[in-house]
């Protein structure tokens, strides 16, 4: 204390000087599902562009994933006949622009420096609109751009893959990656609009297709009892891609989705619990120790067993239960176990239990996991036992090889 000061005393703040600022904002977008969207006589794009501000012809930049790009080859001159079909309403800024398809694009801050730069050569405004075109990753990539540029450009998102149609896609998030961290980097920012074109999920590879059901066994699992039993009568249907059954998979799938984000209390995930990740502390991290050479549905497939059978463990979900999951993954066509499950750290512990102080992490507060205390009943837990995550992936290691010797 300096030497002939008195000690400064402690005063309780003065309410008086204390102003709170409240304000809500109202978001809303359409969320479409159609068939040949670049068809000329489709309206949808033109009406969803035009649907605030008429008479004028709004400057639109595409980009388009290059896995989609080079399995659509006819889609970059589509796509100029439809601009010039509604032309009063619709202009390219430029040629559609692609950019590196899968986890890649989401890899390397490279990726949305480059599209900033096109944001700012073309002179995209917060009145013009940035057009996503692709799967999950390049909707999220795409989405952060458009999200940081001008402080948020509008942004349409016409998803091309089973997951980002079901679920990624109609979400209000935006990520990249950063040293090895899944979606570090991102931002909260509801699309302008969200436009799915069946038709692309018929070039999907099978792998690509049957993987992305595992995120519309998720919500079932955690929100609706009804869908859950809906996909086990259907799974013979959906394994082969019948289009009727896919259509109401992902339509429904979608509506869950939507609705949790618009009614769970939380849409920009301020507190601890995020239930549409169930499956997906281990996910994340089983995606980062195989370098993603585990996509994110197979990963979240493999999350939704691991995480089922602990539920059992744990006394959460009744014994039996976990089989009628494990049985419509593997009649889906999906894997559940990797060697990767098996890696230890450092420390001599599991490296995928890594993924649950990432998880928290990701997120702060304390530790939030939601598991199954049912069939379309998740529950939030807010501890977990590493002994018991071991023994869930020695069972489904068990189940594997068991499996295999069949």
């Amino acid at each position: 204390m300096p030497i002939g000061h008195a000690p400064l005393e402690a005063k309780a703040p003065d309410a008086g000087n204390i102003h709170w600022q409240r304000f809500s904002v109202s978001f809303e977008y359409p969320v479409a599902f159609s068939r040949e969207i670049f068809s000329p006589d489709n309206p949808l794009l033109a009406d969803a562009i035009s649907r605030r501000e008429q008479g004028k012809a709004h400057r639109c930049l595409i980009f388009i994933d290059a896995g989609v790009a080079a399995t659509w080859p006819n889609l970059d001159s589509q796509i100029k006949t439809y601009f010039s079909v509604h032309a009063e309403r619709m202009a390219l800024v430029t040629s559609p622009v692609v950019v590196s398809g899968g986890e890649a694009v989401k890899n390397h801050l490279g990726e949305i420096q480059g599209m900033l730069d096109e944001i700012r050569c073309h002179g995209v405004d917060r009145h013009a609109y940035v057009i996503a075109i692709g799967g999950g990753a390049v909707l999220d990539a795409v989405g952060m751009a458009a999200a940081i540029g001008h402080r948020g450009v509008r942004l349409i998102r016409l998803p091309t893959t089973v997951l980002s149609q079901n679920d990624s896609g109609v979400g209000v998030k935006n990520a990249v990656n950063f040293q090895g961290l899944k979606n570090f980097i991102g931002t909260f920012a509801p699309p302008w609009a969200v436009l799915n074109d069946f038709d692309f999920l018929a070039t999907l590879a099978r792998r690509d297709r049957i993987s992305g059901i595992s995120e519309a066994v998720k919500v079932a699992l955690i929100r609706d009892a009804a869908f859950f039993d809906w996909l086990e009568s259907h799974a013979d249907q959906l394994a082969v891609f019948d289009p009727r059954a896919e259509e109401t998979m992902i339509r429904r799938s979608a509506e869950l989705h939507m609705r949790q984000i618009a009614q769970g209390g939380d849409p920009f995930e301020l507190g601890s619990s995020r239930p549409l990740d169930y499956g997906h502390w281990a996910a994340h991290k089983l995606e980062a120790l195989t370098h993603h050479a585990v996509s994110h549905g197979e990963a979240v497939a493999i999350g939704i067993a691991l995480d089922a059978r602990y539920s059992v463990l744990a006394g959460l979900l009744p014994p039996g239960a976990e089989w009628r999951i494990v049985w419509l993954l593997r009649r889906l066509g999906m894997s559940l176990f990797h060697e990767q499950l098996l890696e230890i750290d450092d420390d001599g512990r599991p490296a995928i239990l890594n993924g649950l102080r990432e998880f928290q992490e990701h997120l702060g507060g304390e530790l939030t996991v939601t598991l199954l205390g049912g069939i379309g009943q998740g529950v939030d837990v807010h501890t977990i036992d590493e002994h018991l995550v071991v023994e869930a992936i020695q069972w489904l290691r068990e189940e594997a090889q068991r499996d295999a010797a069949a």
